[in-house]
């Protein structure tokens, strides 16, 4: 019999990034934590980290077991995320913008034991054993910890700082992470050790080294959020933590010269929009780096002339981590690409049968990578239409060129078959949000008696404009062929709904407006 490699022989564990973090970079400043005020060394973070991991293990916890975490960005998240990394226990990150009903629905999928949380969360930490019989333990940041829960900064001045001695391997669950849910409630499945260990590819193609400073805004209970804070250990780079705010997000660019942050494209809109934009130095920005959904012209055009002219994008889902990447060299050379594959990335063009299709032709993309999962948890159904024959099917549409640059057009539920005749989603929503006074678009089909469906959107425009229905249909007429102009165009004041990524749920919109009858003239 085979006897198996001692620990340590080609093992990538996400614990490691942090331990080598504190050695190499020790007392240089690691992260600002804005919304607390606070600054962190790598040295301190890998201690504070040390003695939360060895405080969980003291409590009873042990590899295996999961904590669930509900937190906004802050510090915090770090260290509970490596200190679960540095034992085996198992995470469960937290959409703070779910229902309370819908965290403990999560929580009870995983079986969770302990649940440390941020004190504006207190409602569900004070609810949580009522709902999660499995819970037996809860701790509390960011304020006075009542009766019944710990306090998190008594856990770490009562705990070693020493590293803890558990063997983790790289095929180890590191942390549940949840879906966008574009389509409906998130889905839930597991990212092993060697998944988050292996993250770092995506950054070499950005130019990342240690004298860049991030902004760290996407919500870091999600891999985007987790990629931007390993990379930063890895690197050895400062990192500025905060919630979106685009007021916030413009004065700390300034103030704490961020060379470089990621955004999507809502948020790139918001920071136009901002009435703060022309006061504030920017000029410390190398980059902006945007994904999870469609970047418009418009946006791309407004950030690189009023922001920063150097913009990266990258493409990838949630399950996949990130598959290609567009650097600003690329962007000269293919304005409307998403870029090229990445180190150890893989992505193909295929039809409806798996087939791989030539140079330049739309359809699936599909995708595999050292940060792709395997399967949804406790979902055979969606993980046998997700998950086939090794290769992660997206469900968005695309094409890649002969010099292997990648386009996007949209998801491929996105594709709107009115009267025959295929519309993708994308092109219209371009055309739409090219009009000076519109916010936000999502261009939908609705079902529709005579053209099965029929193109429709909704619309979110500028406070105060008195843009109609009517001038946005003449608009889209005299650009786009007649099956692609809308047929409705539903004005709204109130924000598209969107995932924590900037994804529009569309599904919401359908739901919402399937029984409309009242539409715009017919194109």
């Amino acid at each position: 019999m085979e006897s198996r490699p001692e620990r340590g022989i080609g093992q990538l564990v996400a614990g490691n990034i942090l331990t080598t973090a504190g050695i190499r970079y020790g007392d240089r400043e690691a992260f600002f934590c804005s919304e607390t005020d606070r600054r962190f060394t790598f040295r301190q973070v890998d201690e504070r980290c040390n003695r939360i991991a060895n405080a969980l293990t003291a409590m009873g916890l042990k590899k295996g077991d999961v904590v669930a975490v509900l937190t906004s960005n802050r510090v915090e998240l770090v260290e509970i995320l490596f200190a679960l990394a540095k034992t085996g226990i198992v995470g469960m990150p937290l959409n703070y913008r779910l229902a309370p009903a819908e965290l403990f629905a999560l929580m009870n999928t995983v079986n969770a034991q302990a649940l440390l949380c941020e004190a504006r969360f207190k409602d569900v930490l004070d609810a949580a054993p009522a709902e999660v019989p499995t819970l037996r333990d809860r701790v509390m940041f960011g304020g006075p910890a009542a009766p019944g829960i710990l306090d998190y900064e008594d856990l770490l001045a009562a705990s070693s700082p020493a590293e803890p001695e558990i063997e983790v391997e790289e095929t180890d669950p590191f942390y549940f992470n949840l879906t966008s849910g574009t389509s409906g409630l998130p889905k839930c499945y597991v990212l092993t050790h060697y998944n988050n260990a292996t993250v770092t590819p995506m950054f070499t193609t950005m130019d990342v080294t240690r004298n860049d400073t991030f902004l760290t805004v996407f919500p870091m209970f999600g891999r985007v959020g987790y990629a931007w804070i390993a990379a930063g250990l890895y690197f050895g780079v400062r990192n500025v933590l905060a919630n979106f705010d685009p007021g916030r997000v413009l004065q700390l660019i300034q103030d704490e010269r961020v060379t470089i942050t990621n955004l999507v494209a809502t948020m790139g809109a918001m920071l136009l929009q901002h009435p703060d934009l022309p006061r504030r130095d920017l000029s410390s920005l190398r980059g902006t780096v945007f994904a999870g959904s469609m970047l418009p012209e418009p946006i791309r055009r407004g950030v690189t002339e009023r922001i920063c002219p150097h913009l990266y994008e990258y493409y990838g889902m949630q399950e996949t981590g990130a598959l290609v990447v567009s650097n600003p060299e690329d962007r000269k050379a293919r304005p409307d690409s998403v870029g090229r594959v990445i180190p150890h990335a893989e992505v193909r063009i295929v039809d409806d049968h798996g087939r791989r299709l030539p140079a330049g032709e739309i359809g699936e993309i599909i995708g595999r990578s050292p940060t792709g999962t395997t399967a949804y948890y406790q979902n055979p159904e969606k993980s046998a239409e997700t998950f086939r024959n090794g290769w992660i099917h997206t469900g968005d549409l695309g094409s890649i060129d002969a010099e292997g640059y990648q386009f996007l057009r949209g998801r491929k539920k996105d594709m709107i078959i009115t009267g025959g005749q295929n519309v993708f989603a994308a092109e219209v929503e371009e055309t739409i949000l090219d009009f000076p006074e519109v916010v936000e678009c999502a261009v939908i089909g609705l079902p529709d008696p005579l053209w099965g469906e029929r193109v429709s959107a909704v619309v979110v425009v500028t406070p105060g404009s008195r843009l109609s229905a009517d001038e946005l249909v003449r608009h889209c007429r005299e650009r786009l062929a007649s099956f692609k102009t809308p047929k409705e165009v539903l004005l709204q004041s109130e924000p598209l709904p969107r995932t924590p990524t900037g994804k529009v749920q569309k599904f919401i919109l359908v739901e919402r407006h399937a029984g409309d009858a009242s539409a715009a003239p017919d194109a």
